[in-house]
């Protein structure tokens, strides 16, 4: 059977960074009084969750039974590194985070997971360095909560800010859980984490926002942002991520985290008319210091 050739980094590393660092302004371009955003979820892992498995039978392989625990571990996962966090990011941008300062608060999503394994993976105890690291980009993070006019109060949208901080944190106990879960080809665990979302968001869509059913068709730059968010981010987002941990492991995965904020700030001022302030700029150096000082930590423990 013919088989997609996932194998040239010099060509998955650029289509990587633009899928994932154009995911926060394809969601800018949603209108959320058409589409609400627990739909726009719902519609995202839906469809990608269908296109998932008809890629796991094509490539020969096939999910394991109803009764599998990979089901309620993949399930978990889809729920709280997909659903959850979609949602979040939707509603903060909608709330008034710009797309780049949504990929900025994001990136601190392996500082989470430096704590969280401290206490839940006993191989990955807090070092000195990884403390250090977790110190200098939380501080990056206050940068961002900082008020235009220095005073003792927070930014105007600071609760917005904190719902990317929580959909980081998601993200962040999603890797921990994976750690965990039972082992599964990486399409197939792929399919069972879609498909846990979907449902998950289906049920928080009908429960949460039944009246917020589109009625009609959106506008074709909707259905077109929407389409992009599937099948990109969602679907091949999901398989290069995969395919590039089994070629070259978690620090090729971890340099492209440093550099998708970037892309993802360029994308916002290019399609979406945002501005560059200069406090992003300060905030993302520090975070990213504090993410490669929390990797050396990283390394220097493994050796």
């Amino acid at each position: 059977m013919a088989r997609i050739n996932l194998s040239n980094l010099w060509l998955l590393v650029p289509i990587t960074l633009l899928l994932w660092g154009t995911e926060y302004t394809l969601v800018g371009t949603i209108d959320a009084n058409i589409v609400s955003e627990a739909w726009q979820v719902a519609i995202r892992m839906v469809f990608a969750a269908i296109f998932m498995v008809g890629f796991v039978y094509w490539r020969g392989n096939k999910l394991p039974n109803l009764m599998n625990k990979s089901w309620m571990a993949y399930g978990v996962m889809g729920f709280i590194g997909m659903t959850i966090p979609f949602y979040l990011i939707a509603r903060g941008y909608h709330a008034g985070v710009d797309s780049g300062l949504i990929s900025i608060l994001i990136s601190v999503t392996p500082l989470f997971t430096v704590i969280l394994a401290h206490f839940l993976v006993r191989s990955e105890p807090l070092t000195k360095l990884k403390s250090l690291g977790f110190f200098i980009g939380f501080t990056g993070v206050c940068v961002l909560f900082l008020p235009n006019k220095l005073s003792w109060s927070l930014v105007d949208n600071w609760q917005a800010q904190g719902l990317i901080i929580l959909a980081a944190f998601g993200y962040a106990a999603t890797s921990i859980i994976g750690k965990r879960a039972p082992e599964q080809p990486a399409s197939t665990g792929a399919a069972l984490m879609l498909i846990g979302g979907a449902i998950s968001a289906l049920l928080g869509a009908y429960m949460f926002a039944g009246t917020e059913i589109p009625q009609s068709l959106p506008p074709v730059k909707i259905i077109g942002a929407l389409a992009a968010l599937t099948l990109g981010a969602t679907f091949f987002g999901n398989l290069l991520y995969l395919r590039l941990l089994q070629i070259s492991g978690p620090s090729l995965i971890a340099k492209i985290n440093y550099i998708v904020p970037i892309v993802a700030i360029i994308s916002g001022i290019l399609f979406l008319g945002e501005d560059l302030k200069p406090r992003y700029i300060i905030a993302l150096i520090t975070i990213l210091a504090g993410l490669y000082i929390a990797r050396l930590g990283e390394d220097r423990a493994g050796q």
